[in-house]
């Protein structure tokens, strides 16, 4: 199953997508990540942030929609926050589409050592999104379940 992670700049929450879910997916499974408007970089303290973690960067960057659309995911996820009122990237195309928003650490004016934390805190939220996306049983799923289940994780704070 191919999932896509969409947000604007394609810098910070998307890439954090990208990289977590890859690290963990069972086999079958993969990520991509773009940006309607990408920043052309990934955010340094996203990088950081990963490396901390001792996850693999090397083939991370900010990347437009139309770089992944040969990956044709079956699943597009947006994780634009709602709370900052993003314009959220639209991805025409048969994948289902869900809507995972995430306030973006990468635009608070903290000092450094406090914005990691907040790095750090989209990270955890991201992983509880993942563990329950991880646990759905796929095969015994319609695509119509799969709808409600991906919307139930949304939810996940």
């Amino acid at each position: 199953m191919k999932i896509l992670f969409l947000c604007t700049g394609n810098s910070c929450r998307s890439i954090l997508s990208e990289a977590l879910f890859n690290l963990q997916a069972p086999k079958g499974f993969q990520a991509c990540s773009a940006g309607s408007h990408p920043s052309g970089q990934v955010h340094p303290l996203t990088l950081k942030t990963l490396q901390s973690l001792n996850i693999p960067t090397e083939n991370l960057f900010s990347k437009n929609m139309q770089a992944c659309e040969a990956f044709a995911p079956e699943i597009v996820v947006t994780v634009c926050s709602e709370a900052a009122n993003e314009s959220c990237p639209l991805y025409l195309g048969n994948a289902l589409k869900v809507h995972w928003g995430l306030d973006d650490p990468s635009h608070l004016d903290l000092p450094e050592a406090e914005k990691l934390q907040a790095f750090h805190s989209t990270v955890q939220h991201i992983q509880r999104r993942f563990d329950a996306f991880f646990a759905l049983n796929f095969e015994q799923l319609n695509a119509q379940e799969l709808a409600k289940a991906l919307e139930n994780i949304a939810l996940i704070a």
